[in-house]
Order: structure tokens, then sequence, then C-alpha cells
């Protein structure tokens, strides 16, 4: 009845269309448009266990081991995006890097996403100063010989941890900018800049050397800074230093939370605790603000000739126990740039 002839609708024509019969077969290259890292489609050469040369999207299909006298994977041209892939890239004694650019003229290269660990020098390395608008995200950098990441000019930083590297954790190169990464543990400083970069958002924790190293022009914003040998966060001239927490700086050493080594910097919002000194500047021609230091040894070493706001010393405020809706302040000033000592 109505059901059967239904049914007989939803099977639809039973003449085929005209014509040849197509595949709906897809290839390899449409599945994954990406080549695969191997001895086939990457070979390497003298100093490398696997070679780029061609630009595209690289991917790793399982973990790389290193051998002596040679990169792991070395980057040879620019418009390279390289996915490890979830995968290790491991190093051995005598190894060089784990993954490399070994010439300045590249450009655009991107690197995320896996374990790079173990190399006789550095972990990933884009070049100093050259090697510009790469892209690193993603990458664990561990226990290489000497720094974890080393970025090009103008390279983006995403969820990058630098632990445990023989140098500085991650060496970042002028216009580049690092977010939501962590660098602990490291033999020298944890992050450091040459200038011109914006550091937010990043945690730089027991270091041997110093916390974050701010170059020239350098903003850092919103970062823990904790427990580094040295200063927590060393500024050059014309820095932002804002909404920081800086904590134990000069741990088995001597250091300041904030340390202004040059002036026209502007150092808002930070509380700095626990140190051989709070904030301390070395020059004149800073502007020092809304701060506040704690339990240092000295609090406030500010030279003569910056513009500072009023520090209120408020160890003992004197205020009530508090619960319900209203308290009367206990800040003991209605400046709105007070630096606080509690």
């Amino acid at each position: 009845g109505a059901a059967a002839a239904a049914i007989v609708v939803a099977a639809g024509p039973l003449n085929p269309p005209t014509g040849a019969v197509t595949s709906t077969y897809k290839t390899l290259s449409e599945v994954e448009p990406r080549t695969a890292i191997n001895a086939a489609n990457t070979p390497g050469d003298a100093d490398s266990l696997f070679r780029i040369t061609v630009p595209g999207s690289y991917y790793l299909t399982g973990n790389i081991t290193g051998v002596v006298g040679k990169h792991g994977v070395k980057i040879a041209a620019s418009g390279v995006t390289l996915d490890l892939n979830g995968f290790q890239v491991l190093g051995v004694s005598g190894s060089l890097s784990g993954v490399a650019t070994t010439l300045t003229t590249l450009t655009s290269i991107a690197v995320s996403n896996g374990e790079v660990r173990d190399w006789g020098q550095s972990g990933v390395t884009l070049g100093l100063n050259a090697n510009p608008s790469g892209v690193i995200k993603d990458i664990r950098s561990i226990n290489n010989t000497l720094n974890g990441i080393t970025c090009g000019r103008g390279s983006v930083l995403t969820r990058c941890v630098a632990s445990g590297n023989g140098g500085t954790g991650i060496v970042m190169s002028p216009g580049s900018t690092i977010t939501q990464s962590v660098a602990n543990l490291n033999e020298g400083a944890g992050i450091s800049t040459t200038g011109l970069c914006v550091i937010s958002e990043c945690d730089s924790l027991s270091n041997h050397g110093d916390g974050i190293v701010a170059g020239a022009g350098t903003g850092v914003y919103n970062c823990s800074v904790r427990a580094n040998q040295l200063n927590g966060i060393i500024a050059a001239a014309e820095c932002v230093i804002t909404g920081n927490a800086c904590s134990f700086s000069g741990n088995g050493g001597d250091g300041a939370n904030i340390l202004l080594s040059s002036g026209n910097n502007r150092i808002e919002g930070n509380n700095c605790c626990n140190a051989d000194r709070g904030i301390q500047t070395l020059s004149s021609g800073n502007v020092i603000i809304r701060n506040s230091c704690a339990n240092n040894t000295i609090n406030w070493v500010i030279a003569a000739n910056n513009v500072c706001g009023p520090i209120l010393d408020r160890t003992s405020p004197a205020s009530a126990a508090i619960s319900g809706n209203v308290a009367p302040s206990s800040l003991g000033s209605t400046d709105a740039n007070a630096n606080f000592t509690y």
C-alpha cells in the first residue's frame, strides 16, 4: 500500500546517470596534505639527521633520536611549518641542536606541538636576530646543553616550556612576543630579550640567573617571577613593567625583585615580596606608581630624581577585623598613585 510506495520513492532512481563511473577515492596527499619527516622525504646531510629544503608543511610520524655531531631537524628553507605531532626529538651527548635553522636569510618558520630534549647544543633555535616572523607554540624544550628556545625577529611564542637547560630558557629577538609560557630551573636567565619585545602572562621560576631580562623598550605584563637566584625582573630603558608578582629574588645569591638599570621606565602595579630588595633603581628618570612591597630586606631603593608616588608604610595598618558590607579605608592615603609597604 502507501508504505510500500514510500519505500520505493525513498530508494531513488533505478537507472544510473550516464557517463563513465568516477572514483570517490582520495589520494594520500588529499588525506594528509603534508610531508612526513623521514629519510626518503627529508634526507639529512653532514650535520643533520633530517633536512628540510623546500617550503611546505611537515610533520613527525614518531620520535627522533639524534646522533653525535648532527642536528635533529635542520630547516634550510623559508615558509616551513614543522609539526612535531606530539612526539619527542631526543638528543644524545655530543649532538648539535634539536630543531635548528642555519641560514640567516630565512623567514616565516613555525615549529609546534612536541618535546625537544637532551641536545648537545640548543633545543629549538631559529636564529637570534635573524629568521624573522617565526611562530613557536606548544613546545617543551628540556635539559639541553645551551639555550632552550631561541627565536628570530618578530616572532611569536605561545604556551612553551623551557626547563633545566644549561643556558637561558627562552631567548627573544627584537619585536617578538611571548605569552602563557614557563621558564624554570635553567642555568642562565629564565626569559631574556635584547629589546622591543612583549612578555605577558609567563612564569619564570627558580632559574640560576635573572628571572626576566627586559631589554630596552620591552613590556612585561602580569607575569609570575619567583625564587630566581639573581634579580626577578631586570629592565633596561623605556620598559613598562606592570602587574607582575615577584618574590624571593636573590634566592641563594643577591638580588632585587625589580631592578631598573637605566631610565625612562614605567613601573606600575607590581607586588614584590621576600627578596634582598623590593624595587631598586640605579638611575634617575623612572616613574614608579601603585606598587606594593613586603618582607624584603630593604623594600625600596630609589635613586634621586625619579618620579615616585608616595610610599606609605602600612606594616601596621591598625584596621579592625571586617565582617559585613562596609569598612573604612586602611590605606592611609587617597592618592591613586600611592605605593605601599605592608
